[in-house]
C-alpha cells in the first residue's frame, strides 16, 4: 500500500501542503486556514518524518475491525517511534477537529501530551476520542476500499496475522521546503527495533 494513495488533503485552504500524487492532494491539515496553526506542529512532524523515509516499510501493528488501524512505529511493537521534537510532544486539540467519520487520521498516544510518530485511522465515527487525540487529516473517499480490505485482514489480539505495510510515504508538495526545522527539532534515527516507552493505545 502506498501512503499517498490512502490519505487526502483536508477541505481547508492552506495551499501547497501535504502529500500528493499526479497533482491530486493527498494529505493536508484538516481544518480551515485559521485553525491550521493550532495543529501546525503535528502536521510538520508528520511531513518531516515522511520526507525522511521514517514511515517507509512500517507495518500496521494494530488493526481492530470496526474501530481503527494504527501504524507509524518503525519497531512494529507499538512501543517505539519518536517525533522531530524529541521523544514526545504536546497535543494540539481543536474543537473543529473531530473523530466524526470514517477515515479520520489522528495521533496515537499513551496519555496526554505523549505524541510520537504513531498515528491511527478510524474505520467509523469515534466521538469518544475527541479531546484525547490530535486530528490532523483524513483518508480520500476513493481509498475507502483500501481501508475495507485492511479490516478483512485476519487479526489475533488486535495484531494482524499477515503483515499490512506502508511501502513508502512521499511528499511532493512541501509548504516548508527550504525552511529550517524549528529550534531544537531534528529528524530522529529510524530504529530497527525498540521497546522503550509505554505502548501507544486507542480505546
Amino acid at each position: 500500500m502506498w501512503l499517498w494513495d490512502l490519505i487526502k488533503a483536508s477541505k481547508g485552504t492552506w495551499p501547497n501542503q501535504g502529500l500528493e500524487r499526479s497533482g491530486e492532494p493527498a494529505l493536508n491539515r484538516r481544518p480551515g486556514w485559521q485553525e491550521a496553526w493550532t495543529i501546525g506542529r503535528t502536521c510538520r512532524n508528520f511531513l518531516e518524518l515522511c520526507k525522511a523515509g521514517y514511515y517507509d516499510g512500517v507495518y500496521f501493528h494494530k488493526i481492530i475491525p470496526g474501530f481503527m488501524c494504527q501504524t507509524g512505529d518503525p519497531s512494529g511493537t507499538g512501543k517505539g517511534g519518536t517525533s522531530i521534537y524529541g521523544p514526545r510532544f504536546d497535543d494540539e486539540m481543536s474543537a473543529k477537529c473531530n473523530h466524526n467519520k470514517k477515515g479520520i487520521v489522528s495521533m496515537a498516544n499513551s496519555g496526554r501530551n505523549t505524541n510520537t510518530s504513531q498515528f491511527f485511522i478510524t474505520f467509523k465515527p469515534c466521538p469518544h476520542l475527541d479531546g484525547r487525540h490530535t486530528v490532523f487529516g483524513e483518508v480520500k473517499d476513493s481509498s475507502f476500499v483500501v481501508m475495507d480490505k485492511i479490516q478483512l485482514v485476519e487479526v489475533k489480539n488486535g495484531r494482524p496475522v499477515y503483515p499490512v505495510k506502508l511501502y513508502v510515504a512521499e511528499v511532493t508538495n512541501d509548504p516548508w521546503e527550504g525552511v529550517c526545522l524549528p529550534f531544537g527539532a531534528a529528524i530522529p534515527v529510524k530504529p530497527l527495533i525498540s521497546t522503550a516507552g509505554p505502548s501507544c493505545s486507542i480505546q
